[in-house]
């Protein structure tokens, strides 16, 4: 049975086995340590303001699925965004309605807290995440443009 829930505490030891299979789908090549995970979920997701969300999906006792989210300010008319950073279910779990109740739920949390809108990006060689979003009925968004500076490389400001 599929239960979707906020991330608590007692979840970061599930959460950070998840993110290293995460790492590992995603190609990465030096692993943190789960220690190391634990600690990053939670200063970012269990501090006081949180700098992050997260609904987690369980089939039973087994994390299967995540969203990871933040609140984006502004955004239009002034409202605020929710802002998907992550969406991940387990490889044996996918295409089973896991990724579809995630953002059933953060779609639900966006209404809750009064957004305009929810954002996020793909890889462009995910073509599994770009079919799954275009079996949701959502289309890709090409009006923007997306950037990212590494923190270590930036010059701006020093």
């Amino acid at each position: 049975m599929l239960t979707v829930n906020n991330a608590e505490p007692r979840d970061a030891a599930a959460m950070a086995d998840l993110f290293l299979e995460m790492d590992r789908f995603y190609g990465e090549t030096t692993l943190e340590s789960a220690d190391a995970k634990v600690h990053q979920i939670e200063s970012a997701l269990f501090t006081n303001p949180p700098l992050a969300y997260a609904l987690l999906a369980w089939d039973r006792a087994e994390l299967v699925g995540i969203a990871a989210y933040s609140f984006l300010w502004p955004a239009a008319l002034t409202s605020k965004s929710l802002y998907l950073k992550e969406l991940y279910v387990r490889l044996h779990h996918r295409r089973k309605g896991v990724g579809k109740m995630l953002m059933q739920h953060v779609f639900q949390v966006a209404r809750d807290r009064e957004c305009s809108r929810v954002e996020w990006t793909t890889d462009k060689g995910n073509a599994n995440a770009q079919n799954f979003y275009k079996d949701l009925g959502i289309q890709p968004n090409s009006s923007k443009i997306f950037y990212w500076m590494e923190i270590e490389s930036s010059t701006i400001g020093r």
